[in-house]
């Protein structure tokens, strides 16, 4: 095991509490603990804050990195337990593997079984949003064993199979466009890889769905001079620029969008363990057809039968750092009956 050479600067006002008077502590990212650890011959890179034997993994969404849960990471190690978030292999400070272009699910699953067995941590709780749900869950149906509880956000549990709405939706679907091998490296090659993350997280943080027009491609729906989300600092942009300028979009492209189809070999997809949806009332996911009724209906409880599912009102697609403090307090309460 390494320690991987990364510090940020970022720091941030918690509130916490001694019993019943508010107290507010300042908390730094450089707090928290930078390593690598080999699986399956790449070296994988781990921020990890906290002690003892409660245990959380982060697993990010796209355009993200382990830095998106910051404020989750320290809040949590906070409250009392260990807080671990890796990169994806191909994203941020990890290795990319030999062939980008065939990186899996499953591959993201074997990777996380193996930081797991190399920290000699039995179990945890998987935290994980946009399309970080997926390998959570596919690990929750594989690994039962390992997982006391699973908590995700900006996208359900979806079985798996076909998505009905790829094929409801226009060619111009964000989606669609970046399965196109190609086309969406064509795209992003115009920018830097900074500016491709602005573009990606104001896009991200609309209510209504990216599509672009026939003579489009998906980078022109941002104007140069949209200004980031007020929740999203130029300091926060220039982490994740600098990350994904190393690392390059290649993995990034072939998970999630190009291996979406991919078969994830489950036999039984209903996953047992207790688990928390906290969605945004202004994600775009939301305006995925069929989207609202599958989660507003109960049908995703059929799936996840100890699911709680919460709403927040103003929420968008990067709840965890929009709202961090609610989501942390509904993450924390969570953890707290399932431990």
């Amino acid at each position: 095991m390494q320690v991987a050479p990364f510090w940020t600067a970022c720091s941030f006002w918690l509130v916490t509490r001694q019993g019943r008077s508010p107290k507010l502590e300042l908390m730094r990212c450089n707090e928290i603990r930078h390593k690598y650890i080999t699986v399956q011959g790449l070296k994988l890179h781990v921020a990890d804050i906290g002690t003892g034997s409660n245990v959380v993994v982060f697993l990010h969404g796209f355009p993200e990195i382990w830095y998106s849960w910051r404020h989750q990471m320290i809040a949590l190690a906070h409250a009392g337990f260990r807080s671990i978030a890796p990169d994806y292999r191909g994203y941020g400070l990890s290795d990319s593997p030999p062939q980008p272009d065939k990186t899996s699910y499953r591959d993201l699953v074997s990777d996380l079984l193996g930081i797991l067995d190399s920290l000699a941590i039995p179990k945890v709780f998987l935290i994980a949003k946009d399309f970080g749900p997926r390998p959570a869950y596919t690990f929750a149906l594989l690994h039962p064993e390992r997982v006391l509880g699973v908590v995700t956000m900006g996208v359900p549990y979806m079985p798996p199979g076909p998505r009905a709405f790829e094929k409801l939706l226009p060619e111009g679907f964000y989606i669609s466009r970046w399965q196109e091998p190609g086309r969406a490296e064509a795209d992003f090659g115009r920018l830097d890889a900074k500016t491709v993350v602005r573009n990606v997280y104001i896009l991200f943080s609309r209510s209504e769905i990216p599509i672009a027009a026939e003579n489009q491609e998906i980078m022109d729906l941002v104007d140069p001079s949209t200004p980031l989300p007020p929740w999203f600092t130029e300091e926060d942009l220039a982490a994740y620029g600098a990350l994904y300028e190393k690392s390059g979009f290649e993995t990034a492209l072939q998970v999630p969008y190009r291996a979406l189809r991919e078969d994830p070999g489950i036999t039984d997809p209903i996953v047992k363990a207790p688990a928390l949806f906290i969605m945004g009332g202004k994600d775009y996911v939301n305006k995925f057809p069929g989207m609202e009724d599958y989660i507003n209906s109960g049908k995703v409880k059929q799936f996840v039968p100890k699911l709680e599912i919460v709403f927040l009102p103003e929420g968008t697609h990067f709840v965890q750092e929009q709202s961090p403090e609610e989501v942390n307090q509904l993450i924390i309460t969570f953890l707290g009956k399932h431990i």
